[in-house]
């Protein structure tokens, strides 16, 4: 099977100013990352803060222009479409923000917010709009009464689904999340998964879920990629990767998962230090600086990304050694 979406050696990097008289620094964000999305799927990309994962999400909807490598949806590399082209495929790729306070529109109503992507492409004509709309809402638990309301008299849980709405308007194949929970409580977290887990399965879409929270990718994922300093340094089906890591840094997040038994003692892989600078980054393997099981090679000589058994891979000179620290 074709996957949907496919990425091959995607960069991005950013010019940085010095401080005053130094010269300009690069910064790079994306470092050639490479993932195939299949159709009705759920990946996860996972990362702390900073890896380059919202990036990714930006150079995806050509919202940004890549460096280099390429983005295949449907067999078009989205990099090299001209204006026309990728409006009209604009509407297969939609986006769900990670702030619910600041992706909508204060000044619009909820009709006006729902209904724009629809105005913007032509899908219906004026007249239909305000039942597409109502039709939008009830598919994602909102009332019929809330067109004529402004975002502001909304909680977060209720604007993003808003935001999830507006999304679905123009029926996508792919809809990119770029950490559409993390603004939220806990308890209203769980709602809005489970609603997107719903209307997965009602309409067929693919997801792109992006997430610092293992436990979240955990709930929402069918494979899940590890990100760290703009490299994808793990990949694999998501139940395995969870219970028998192969890279350091995804141990890591795992160890930082908590476990709701308060009688259950865990040894837990605690990092050293602050994560490098995407300015200066480490030579050799990136993650040797905060990694346990670090080595001399790891200082000089940077691990590829490899198979480490039947659909994973893993970007670690000693991957068949980690883990010790979860099984304790």
């Amino acid at each position: 099977m074709k996957p949907l979406l496919s990425v091959r050696n995607l960069s991005k990097s950013f010019g940085v100013k010095g401080p005053l008289g130094s010269e300009r620094k690069k910064l790079q964000a994306v470092d050639g990352i490479s993932f195939d999305l299949f159709a009705g799927e759920t990946l996860g990309l996972v990362g702390e803060s900073g890896c380059g994962k919202s990036t990714v999400a930006r150079l995806l909807l050509r919202l940004m222009e890549a460096d280099g490598g390429e983005v295949i949806f449907e067999g078009r590399d989205l990099c090299r479409l001209g204006s026309r082209e990728l409006l009209a495929l604009r509407p297969e790729i939609q986006m769900i923000f990670q702030d619910p306070f600041s992706s909508l529109n204060p000044r619009m109503t909820i009709e006006d917010i729902v209904t724009e992507p629809l105005r913007i492409h032509r899908r219906l004509p004026v007249s239909r709009l305000r039942g597409e709309a109502a039709r939008l809402l009830s598919t994602v638990g909102l009332s019929e009464a809330s067109l004529r309301r402004y975002p502001h008299e909304f909680s977060g849980g209720q604007r993003q689904r808003v935001g999830i709405a507006r999304a679905l308007a123009l029926k996508p194949k792919l809809i990119i999340a770029d950490e559409p929970v993390s603004a939220l409580d806990v308890s209203i977290q769980a709602q809005v998964l489970n609603l997107m887990k719903d209307i997965q399965k009602e309409f067929g879409l693919t997801y792109l879920f992006i997430s610092h929270d293992l436990s979240v990718i955990d709930h929402m994922c069918d494979r899940v990629a590890v990100m760290y300093l703009g490299r994808i340094v793990e990949s694999g089906a998501t139940a395995e990767l969870v219970t028998s890591p192969r890279h350091p840094y995804t141990e890591a997040l795992l160890c930082a998962v908590p476990v709701p038994e308060p009688a259950v003692a865990r040894k837990r892989l605690v990092l050293k230090g602050d994560p490098p600078s995407a300015i200066d980054r480490p030579s050799g393997c990136h993650f040797h600086p905060r990694c346990p099981y670090a080595r001399d090679i790891c200082k000089t000589r940077s691990p590829e990304l490899l198979p480490v058994g039947e659909g994973r891979l893993a970007s670690c000179h000693f991957s068949d050694q980690v883990g010790k620290y979860l099984s304790r």
